[in-house]
């Protein structure tokens, strides 16, 4: 038997929105997520028949719109509603930032979904025109400790392993301190200072590197004076 509707907004806005997987994925595809593979890659703990159970009742839901159908690359997009929930994410975010526990064990982090981020809050404006190649090295962990960041002005690839192109710049420091740098707990430039993250290759990508560094948008809002009732956490272009 189909449960009634309420006829309290809250009510039904929570039904819509109050489940982890399904906030999870608005934030994805906020990041920029818009394919099935993009939310298996931001969010690797969710399971393919949940994340396809959410991805079907958010539709039904109008917070999102899928083009296409299986088998031929189905895409995701935001609707309305989806784009007028990024205030309610963006909050979200703003409050873990704060009061959620901060020191988790290196060892228990996704490195995977963490380079995700950190690949769609690069600043690309602040790059060379052309293609950058970054070349990461995670000196606190023993696996998956190699990544590779290509981007340009309309596209950003993460990579797990080398992809053969010529490298403008090497990035070797401890995960936990470039979460922390993301998370705006640390100062990239007490880091480089400090020689705990070294910068090695082409000068002026290394020289500029407080402009272009992977941060928290909702932390580069933040600094930036901007309410976050009102803000979109915009997104690298893919």
């Amino acid at each position: 038997m189909t449960e009634p509707a309420s006829h309290c907004p809250a009510n039904k806005a929570a039904d819509m929105l109050g489940d982890k997987w399904v906030l999870l994925v608005l934030r994805a595809m906020i990041l920029g997520a818009t394919r099935y593979s993009d939310f298996t890659a931001a969010i690797p703990r969710i399971s393919p028949s949940v994340l396809s159970g959410r991805l079907k009742q958010m539709c039904e839901n109008g917070l999102i719109l899928k083009r296409g159908e299986a088998g031929q690359q189905a895409t995701y997009r935001l609707t309305p509603s989806g784009r007028d929930a990024q205030p309610i994410v963006a909050m979200l975010s703003e409050w873990g930032l704060k009061w959620a526990k901060r020191n988790t064990q290196v060892d228990q982090i996704d490195v995977g979904a963490t380079m995700w981020d950190f690949h769609r809050t690069l600043q690309l404006s602040e790059l060379p025109d052309g293609e950058t190649v970054f070349a990461f090295t995670l000196n606190d962990i023993d696996r998956h400790n190699r990544w590779w960041i290509v981007a340009s002005q309309g596209t950003v690839d993460l990579c797990d392993s080398d992809p053969g192109k010529p490298v403008d710049l090497y990035v070797n420091g401890p995960l936990c301190t470039m979460i922390e740098i993301w998370r705006g707990e640390s100062e990239l430039e007490s880091a480089l200072r400090s020689e705990e993250i070294l910068l090695t290759g082409e000068p002026m990508v290394a020289d500029s590197a407080k402009h272009w560094f992977p941060m928290s948008p909702i932390v580069r809002a933040k600094a930036a004076g901007m309410d976050l009732t009102a803000m979109s956490l915009g997104a690298t272009p893919s």
